[in-house]
């Protein structure tokens, strides 16, 4: 998909201000099985077709609303992911900017967890 050079921009200053882990780093943190959480921000039609195994869904338009009764505990580590590591990217900022400090985006997002044969669930 081709972005917008305003949505790029947004995306960029964003990624400026955030930290990124890879699909590696990001399964052998929930291998470690430290309450981690990995949230599928994508929409609910691409969460339902399908998402990353052990992973919940609070799509980019309710994160904010949903996310402290969800994620009371504002120190969880908390990875998100969306198709190609944009909107994650900007749900990670702004959930930096609510007070959650152990917060990443997943590089490369639903694409690189499916290029790296990482489990999935529909």
């Amino acid at each position: 998909m081709k972005h917008s050079e305003g949505f790029l921009k947004l995306v960029n200053e964003s990624k400026s201000r955030i930290r990124e882990v890879t699909v590696a780093e990001t399964r052998e943190r929930m291998a470690g099985h430290n309450g981690i959480r990995l949230i599928d921000v994508r929409e609910d039609n691409e969460w339902a077709e399908a998402h990353a195994a052990g992973a919940e869904h609070l799509g980019k338009g309710i994160i904010e609303r949903d996310i402290e009764v969800s994620v009371p505990d504002k120190s969880t580590e908390v990875i998100l992911y969306c198709g190609g590591g944009y909107r994650s990217a900007l749900v990670a900022d702004v959930l930096q900017n609510m007070g959650y400090t152990n917060v990443f985006s997943m590089a490369g997002g639903w694409k690189a967890w499916k290029d790296a044969a990482a489990p999935t669930e529909a």
